[in-house]
């Protein structure tokens, strides 16, 4: 005789089995190390005018490209992070140098400034030249930038405007003060064939900025095939502030922050005052 089944809810609950994971077998390589420390890239401010950027210690890496150069692509596949740099659907409307910071919580080590793609035929001239100027005045004079990352479509090479943005930085990559890599965008759409040639070509340009003392480098990158990312990675984590470095930036950052929250002691101040007046 078949017994009846007991009601649902007095049933034994399923056994549930987990697939056991393999152990790791070997160790992190340094491209993988690299990304992970890529993957902490989080959004620290935005700034529409030079002015308005904060001062820094850290190393910073500019981010520049044209609008339809990959830009943001690069910068979200490099975090692995899918919006982490803004690409606007109208290529050239994002007019903003947004700051991220990479690294511990704590004490972060590096800073990405992601800067407004240039050139597209759409932006009215006026607002083509304005920002223009303030991507010059930031590449030749912020004295916190590091090192540029430039994104240049390899299917095309450096085209009028590329050169024209090297031209800002030259002087200071020439004299090893900023660091240059050279991003060749949508590298999946070329050949073997056409990938050499495309290397070759932006090698004879950079040629023209390079001494003894220019750090300058040039790779083939695709965000779809992966190509060059955790090279690219390793390459930025090379750049970053020491981890001594770091906590004493972060430290100081602290003590200031602190400094400027204590309340106002009317009576102390006095004091000093009279201090000085002694001394003078």
């Amino acid at each position: 005789m078949n017994r009846a089944s007991p009601p649902a809810s007095k049933r034994a609950p399923r056994p549930v089995h987990k697939t056991p994971q393999a152990p790791r077998t070997r160790a992190a390589t340094p491209g993988e190390l690299a990304l992970g420390w890529a993957h902490s890239a989080r959004f620290y401010t935005t700034a529409a005018k030079i002015e308005q950027l904060p001062f820094n210690e850290l190393p910073e890496i500019a981010f520049v490209g044209r609008s339809n150069a990959g830009k943001s692509t690069a910068i979200n596949t490099l975090a692995q992070q899918r919006q982490l740099a803004y690409a606007s659907k109208k290529p050239g409307r994002t007019q903003h140098i947004n700051l991220f910071h990479l690294g511990p919580l704590e004490a972060p080590n590096m800073l990405w400034a992601d800067l407004p793609g240039y050139g597209y035929a759409a932006v009215e001239r006026a607002a083509k030249l304005r920002w223009q100027e303030v991507m010059a005045r930031y590449l030749e004079l912020r004295r916190s930038l590091s090192g540029v990352v430039q994104m240049v479509d390899s299917r095309h090479g450096f085209t009028e405007l590329d050169l024209q943005l090297l031209g800002f930085i030259a002087p200071r990559v020439r004299n090893g003060e900023v660091k240059l890599l050279v991003l060749l965008t949508k590298a999946d759409k070329l050949n073997r064939k056409e990938s050499t040639d495309a290397l070759r070509k932006a090698q004879e340009v950079l040629g023209e900025l390079s001494t003894d003392e220019a750090d300058i480098g040039v790779t083939l990158f695709s965000a779809l095939k992966k190509i060059g990312v955790a090279d690219v990675a390793e390459t930025l984590q090379s750049w970053a502030a020491s981890d001594e470095r770091a906590q004493a930036l972060a430290a100081a950052h602290r003590q200031a922050a602190a400094e400027a929250d204590a309340p106002y002691d009317d009576d102390n101040q006095d004091h000093h005052e009279g201090d000085d007046l002694d001394k003078a």
